[in-house]
C-alpha cells in the first residue's frame, strides 16, 4: 500500500505549482458553477444590472450556458426596461440574428418574468 506523501515547506519551494494551481483552478470552477445561480437570484430580487449579465451570458453561452438567443433578448429587454441603455443595444444586436418568432417569444418570456415577479411582490 502506497502512504500520500506530505509537502514540507522546503518541497513546495522546489515545486511550487504542484497545489496553488489547482487550488485556484477548483476555486475557479467553484465561482463559475455559482455566477449562472447567483445572477437568477439576483434579477430574481429585483437586481437589473443581473438582467444585463444574464443577457451577456445567454448570448455568448458562457458560464456554463448554452448559447440561447431568445433567453438573451429577454435578459437584455427586461434589463432595457429597467433603463439600461446598453442592454438596450445588446437586445437590438441580438435580434439582429433572431427570426419574428423568435422575438415575439422572447418578448412573451419577459413579460411571464415580469408578471412572476409582480404576483411574488403582491
Amino acid at each position: 500500500m502506497e502512504h500520500a506523501r506530505i509537502m514540507t515547506a522546503d518541497m513546495m519551494k522546489e515545486r511550487p505549482c504542484v497545489l496553488v494551481p489547482f487550488a485556484a483552478e477548483e476555486a475557479d470552477v467553484q465561482a463559475e458553477a455559482l455566477f449562472l445561480p447567483d445572477r437568477l437570484a439576483a434579477a430574481a430580487a429585483g437586481d437589473f444590472a443581473a438582467c444585463f449579465d444574464l443577457g451577456v451570458v445567454f448570448s455568448t453561452g458562457s458560464h456554463g450556458a448554452a448559447c440561447d438567443l431568445i433567453e438573451a433578448h429577454k435578459w437584455f429587454n427586461l434589463a432595457a426596461v429597467a433603463g439600461d441603455a446598453e442592454a438596450a443595444t445588446c437586445r437590438a444586436e441580438v435580434a439582429e440574428d433572431m427570426t419574428a418568432r423568435e422575438i415575439a417569444e422572447a418578448q412573451r418570456r419577459a413579460r411571464q418574468w415580469l408578471s412572476a415577479e409582480a404576483r411574488k411582490a403582491a
